[in-house]
């Protein structure tokens, strides 16, 4: 029998929910409404596993969690919560928390995590494992409730405090950079500084100089030595941003820099020592970039030792809704707007858009809406002209047709910063699924018809984010 603890305050919605999922006999289900109550029960009859409530009457959550962990730390604690941000999440990853649900509940996924919890307690106990209890972390900035979102920041919260070498991946306009930024600052490093470059914004005879700093007299204008970002960042992190545009001549730089914290400065021959944790990032595809002779591989292995990949916001449209309200009410307090509330026919518009920019275009698209309204509700004669709106499903169905011209066009007029890349992603995204469609999912005759491997077949879907729901392989085809 398996005995389960739910510490919440909610008397009477969530603890029938849990018995419905857990009924009895084999199950016993205990309620604690406090803190305190849970931890006493905890120390007197150690549950299977503890259902736990972020926010208590008597004392937060997480400080719940870690006195649990004091008593028991081979006790898994499913934090439960009506919180949206990304600090509930990360902090409770952080805390050694097991999962993370977000109300209200889901009982077929509440019976899953449950489930594999149970199955964990088995292994653990049989091994003797218990953890050390993790330390507190610092504040997130990130905003987001749906699955896709949860397991990113899970995924923060548990590579944050390794001080390993992460690679952010996704399209352009998803987040990267919050990403990087919420890892520095649950990091240890988080008092130290934390510096961004766009390796894609730099022009390649200056950014070894960014990157590296030059001594005097390195080039013809260089009359003082300059520091570089690896040795201002000591101590700290460094991001950089799209890794995947860096020139071949700085990789080997780099891939030094990885493997013993040493570099030259440009036109120099004193060896610098540096302490800085490095986090890549791009919306590239390194390994098609590799394949091309455009991306050392061994880097590419050093960079992805913890991949984090940031779904578009078409795949998270659970989110939409939590970011416009977001967006206005940061928006109106900078336009010095009263606008409160987006009208459903608004919404509607918005939901039905496929976002090639992703959040970054739903900022902006905000931020044009806001300067057109009056009143305090957004209405959708404000919001400006979303041509893509017909198009929502382009990337999904063949059925529905791809205006190149028209999608470059309007990409221009918006003066798209990779209006090229974003582009081939679009066509590759078309051509993929229709090859797909019509081979009825089958990979080998579908990258047969396009003239491609089937390795390279499969790296683009899975840049594209696309998943075939029915996938047929001959039998002598590889799995992987």
């Amino acid at each position: 029998m398996a005995h389960l603890l739910l510490i919440d305050d909610d008397a009477v919605f969530v603890p029938e929910l849990v018995r419905q999922a857990f009924p009895a006999p084999a199950h016993r289900v205990v309620i604690a409404e406090s803190g305190s109550q849970g931890i006493e029960l905890v120390r007197s009859a150690a549950p299977d596993v503890v259902l736990l409530d972020l926010h208590l009457p008597d004392q937060p959550g997480l400080e719940v969690c870690r006195a649990i962990r004091a008593l028991d730390a081979r006790i898994p604690v499913i934090f439960i919560t009506t919180a949206n941000t990304a600090e509930a999440a990360i902090e409770a990853a952080k805390h050694g928390a097991f999962d993370y649900l977000h109300k209200p509940l889901d009982l077929q996924q509440l019976r899953r995590v449950v489930a594999e919890a149970l199955e964990v307690v088995g292994m653990r106990m049989q091994a003797g494992l218990v953890e050390a209890p993790p330390q507190p972390v610092a504040d997130g900035a990130m905003l987001g409730a749906s699955p896709k979102m949860l397991d990113i920041y899970k995924a923060i919260g548990r590579v944050a405090a390794q001080d390993v070498t992460v690679l952010i991946t996704g399209e352009s306009g998803t987040g990267k950079e919050l990403v990087a930024r919420a890892i520095h600052h649950h990091s240890t490093r988080s008092k130290a500084p934390f510096l961004a470059l766009n390796c894609a914004a730099i022009p390649e005879n200056l950014l070894e100089s960014e990157l590296f700093g030059h001594e005097r007299g390195a080039f013809t204008g260089a009359d003082r030595r300059r520091v570089g970002k690896f040795e201002q960042c000591t101590g700290g992190t460094v991001l950089l941003d799209e890794i995947g545009d860096m020139p071949m001549t700085l990789q080997a730089k780099i891939l030094r820099l990885l493997q013993d914290q040493t570099f030259e400065r440009l036109g120099g021959n004193e060896t610098v020592r540096t302490d800085v944790r490095l986090i890549a990032a791009t919306h590239r595809d390194l390994l098609v970039r590799a394949a091309e002779d455009k991306f050392r591989p061994d880097l590419y292995y050093r960079l992805g030792v913890f991949t984090i990949h940031l779904p578009p916001l078409r795949e998270r449209s659970e989110d939409l809704e939590l970011l416009v309200q977001h967006y206005l009410r940061r928006f109106s307090a900078e336009l010095g707007r009263e606008v409160r509330e987006i009208a459903p026919e608004a919404l509607a518009r918005l939901r039905a858009y496929h976002w090639p920019g992703n959040i970054r275009e739903l900022q902006s698209v905000l931020r044009q809406a806001l300067l057109r309204a009056s009143g305090t509700v957004l209405l959708p004669a404000f919001l400006p002209e979303l041509t893509g709106s017909s198009g929502v499903a382009r990337h999904a169905s063949s059925e529905q047709s791809f205006d190149l011209e028209r999608f470059i066009r309007q990409r221009l007029s918006r003066a798209a910063p990779d209006l090229a890349a974003e582009t081939h992603r679009e066509v590759d995204r078309l051509l993929m699924t229709i090859a797909l469609e019509y081979t009825h999912g089958n990979h080998r005759e579908a990258s047969k018809r396009l003239g491609i491997s089937r390795q390279t077949m499969r790296m683009k879907l899975r840049a594209l984010g696309l998943h075939v729901a029915h996938s047929v392989e001959s039998d002598d085809e590889e799995t992987s």
